[in-house]
C-alpha cells in the first residue's frame, strides 16, 4: 500500500491531510517527549546532521516544511548564524507550542511559524536558499506533489534536506526494530498520549513511505538533482539530499 494510502484514523472518510491535522493537534502536548522517548534522544543527532548539510551553501533564507514544535527550525538559528527560518506546519496545536518554545530561546527574531499546507505553500518561486523536512514527507497527502512545490518555492541552486524514519534493511537489526515499533511504541504512546491511534499509524507510514533510492527517485521526478540518501543509526532514519 501507498503511503498516501495510509491514513491517521483508518476508514475515516476525510481526506489524509485532515486526518494528520486533528491527529498532531491530539498529540501535540506528548509530541516532544515521545521523541525523545522513542529514539532514546538520537533524533537531535539526526537533526544536527541535517543542519550540517546546510553549513557551507547559501543559507540566507530557510524552509522548515512540517515543523511541528520548532526543534529543526530553531537549532537551524542557533547553528547557522544569520539564518532566517520559516517554518510551516498544518496543525495549530504544534504551531503554538513550536511559538512558545522559539520565544523561550531568544529568536523570534529570527525563526517565525505559520499554519500553511505543504501541498500549497504561501509563498512566491524561489523564495528559499534552502528547504528542511524532518519526520513529515510521509505523512503529505501527495508525495510528489509535496516535493514539487518544496522545488518551486525553491531559488536554482538551492538545495532540500530531508530527514526521514525508515526500517532497516540488516537481518540482524529487523526483528528488533519490528518489536519496538509495532508493540512498543503503541504501549507507551497510549499510555502517554490520549490519541490511541496515532502511535499506531507511525510505524505503518514508517513501512509504507518510499525509501532510499526509491524516495531519490521522486525527488528527481520532481525537479530535483543530484538526489542522494544517507542511512543513519542502523537505517531507522535516512537523511536525503538534492539540489534545484
Amino acid at each position: 500500500m501507498q503511503v498516501e494510502q495510509i491514513n491517521p484514523y483508518g476508514s475515516d472518510s476525510r481526506e489524509k491531510h485532515e486526518q494528520v491535522r486533528e491527529m498532531f493537534d491530539s498529540i501535540a502536548p506528548a509530541y516532544d517527549f515521545m521523541n525523545r522517548a522513542m529514539t532514546f534522544g538520537i533524533d537531535r543527532l539526526w537533526r544536527r546532521k541535517a543542519v550540517k548539510q546546510l553549513e557551507h551553501i547559501p543559507h540566507g533564507k530557510v524552509l522548515d516544511i512540517a515543523t511541528g514544535t520548532g526543534d529543526l527550525a530553531i537549532l537551524i538559528a542557533e547553528k547557522l548564524g544569520g539564518a532566517e527560518v520559516k517554518g510551516v506546519d498544518l496543525s495549530e496545536g504544534m504551531v503554538e507550542i513550536g511559538r512558545r518554545k522559539v520565544d523561550e530561546s531568544g529568536l523570534s527574531s529570527r525563526v517565525s511559524l505559520e499554519i500553511a499546507d505543504c501541498l500549497e505553500l504561501p509563498f512566491a518561486d524561489g523564495s528559499f536558499d534552502c528547504i528542511t523536512c524532518a519526520y513529515g514527507v510521509r505523512n503529505f497527502q501527495n508525495l510528489l506533489a509535496g516535493y514539487r512545490e518544496m522545488h518551486r518555492v525553491l531559488r536554482p541552486g538551492g538545495k532540500v534536506v530531508i530527514l526521514e524514519l525508515s526500517v532497516p534493511v540488516s537481518p540482524l537489526v529487523k526483528p528488533f526494530y519490528r518489536l519496538y515499533t509495532r508493540a512498543v511504541i503503541p504501549a507507551v504512546g497510549r499510555m502517554v498520549s490520549k490519541d490511541v491511534r496515532a502511535y499506531s499509524y507511525l510505524p505503518e507510514s514508517i513501512a509504507a513511505v518510499p525509501q532510499r533510492r526509491a524516495m531519490t527517485a521522486i525527488m528527481e521526478q520532481a525537479g530535483f538533482h543530484d538526489a542522494a540518501f544517507k542511512s543513519l543509526t542502523f537505517g531507522t532514519c535516512t537523511l536525503y539530499t538534492a539540489l534545484k
